[in-house]
């Protein structure tokens, strides 16, 4: 009976509950419509784009330089050369007594990035800068650094930026060890150049860096001149010159010498020395980039009438996307209020521009100009510094995207924060623009928005076509909206 009489409380609770629904047919059966809501997906926005020069940049600070000459049979050829400035190990720094020069070597450290083909022969030559890097007020990326004629080395090999190997270390009183070193490229240098050069410096020029940098102004790396056509595709490689401590794996002139023993005289020792070459600890180093570009591209350059069917995106103070969406405004007059769910923008690589060894650009980015004409990132991507700016709230890294997918050969960045503010007006588009950026990028906010000076990987990119051929590579702007009635 107990069980019965809930059943029973159960049955008239519910047919009191119904009894009271006075309007049925208004759930979810008819809409009014002046309060109805539309949604839809636009994919024709126009998107102009056209290929432009990147600004030049400063190379003294960046993490890793690069150097090498590569032949784009797309693009045309770029070439990097390496002005060094070099530090003492300590100051009042001293030889001993009775140094002789045994070798030298500049080591250069490889960095994560070698963009290319190394397999090839490369013919490297080092001279000295004949004015002090440190003392420069510009190390601009089209710059150049003059150097004498007398060459230090010359290396003529190929290069290993991804081998670790083994090298001798000289340990003073003790038996020599053989040591496992990170990737590098080591060129030996003139013994007699050296000694006069460095090793005879007087005790005022080893005292503090200022001096040395003053009596042994620097050294200059390039590919030797009129080697160029021979290294077929060529490439581009990076070393780090930031290491912190002054050790032998920091980059650096580093000398094997022999001296008198400071306690017996009748005995030699056999030394070796590290002069670092690091940005972190006192030397100047700069890139010297220059690019010679192809008739395709010249053309895009200069003035252009019709929107090209491909574009180009280079590094290294190289070139950029212009784009622009003429239309935005218009379509708010015809479609009225939206709220944009979400928009994409869409970019094809051009086929068959994703071939060894000029692989498709890992990453790029998207930025604006604001009206001062400097540049900043777009909403979806202002995560602010995390210091002094706090950005946009609507930003979102981890959905922003603009890394290559190499299954649909095409990159994807999510931009509906931009778009809606274009849409609503609420900004202008001063220029908004498209550029390849390092993989490894992390500060969002800042870094992406710069002139790309530590990655090589170019992407040449198709453009917006209407109506849109079968198979064409294109770039498109989806956006996914909800019309506000």
């Amino acid at each position: 009976m107990r069980f019965f009489k809930i059943d029973l409380l159960t049955l008239l609770i519910s047919l009191f509950l119904f009894a009271s629904c006075e309007r049925t047919s208004t759930i979810g059966l008819e809409v009014d419509p002046s309060s109805s809501v539309q949604g839809g997906l636009l994919d024709t926005a126009t998107v102009m784009s056209r290929t432009v020069r990147d600004d030049v940049a400063a190379t003294n600070t960046l993490s890793r330089y690069p150097f090498g000459f590569i032949n784009d049979p797309t693009l045309g050829t770029t070439e990097s050369s390496l002005a060094l400035g070099v530090t003492i190990p300590n100051e009042s720094f001293s030889f001993g007594t009775n140094a002789v020069l045994d070798s030298a070597i500049l080591v250069l450290n490889f960095d994560s990035e070698f963009y290319g083909d190394s397999t090839v022969n490369y013919s490297i030559d080092v001279h000295q800068l004949t004015n002090n890097l440190s003392k420069e007020t510009s190390y601009l990326s089209n710059r150049s650094y003059a150097f004498d004629n007398t060459i230090l080395a010359n290396y003529s090999g190929k290069i290993f930026p991804k081998t670790p190997f083994k090298v001798t270390d000289v340990l003073t009183g003790a038996p020599d060890t053989v040591m496992t070193v990170k990737p590098q490229l080591r060129l030996k240098l003139d013994k007699t150049a050296i000694t006069s050069k460095v090793l005879n410096l007087d005790a005022t020029s080893l005292k503090y860096n200022s001096y040395f940098q003053s009596a042994f102004k620097g050294l200059h790396v390039q590919i030797k001149s009129g080697t160029q056509a021979n290294l077929g595709n060529g490439g581009i490689m990076f070393f780090n010159l930031a290491a912190q401590t002054p050790t032998t794996s920091t980059s650096g002139l580093v000398l094997y010498f022999r001296r008198q023993n400071a306690t017996i005289t009748t005995l030699t020792d056999t030394v070796s020395v590290n002069f670092p070459i690091s940005t972190a600890l006192g030397s100047a180093a700069a890139a010297s980039i220059t690019h010679n570009y192809s008739t395709a591209v010249q053309n895009q350059l200069g003035a252009q009438t019709t929107q090209p069917t491909i574009t180009y995106l280079q590094p290294l103070a190289g070139l950029r996307n212009k784009l622009s969406f003429p239309y935005l405004k218009k379509l708010r007059q015809e479609v009225g209020a939206v709220v944009v769910n979400k928009a994409e923008l869409v970019i094809d690589l051009s086929s068959g521009t994703d071939v060894a060894p000029f692989r498709a650009a890992p990453r790029l980015a998207l930025y604006k100009n604001d009206i001062a004409g400097q540049r900043r990132n777009i909403p979806d991507n202002d995560v602010g510094d995390g210091y002094t700016y706090a950005g946009d709230p609507r930003a979102n890294s981890a959905v922003y995207g603009g890394y290559f997918d190499s299954v649909k050969k095409r990159y994807i960045f999510v931009i509906t924060a931009y778009i809606q503010d274009l849409l609503d007006g609420k900004t202008e588009d001063y220029g908004t623009f498209l550029g390849v950026v390092p993989s490894s990028a992390t500060n969002a906010n800042y870094f992406l928005a710069t002139t790309s000076l530590t990655t090589a990987g170019r992407a040449v990119i198709g453009s917006f076509q209407k109506p849109a051929p079968a198979g064409a590579n294109l770039v498109k702007l989806n956006i996914y909206y909800t019309k506000i009635k």
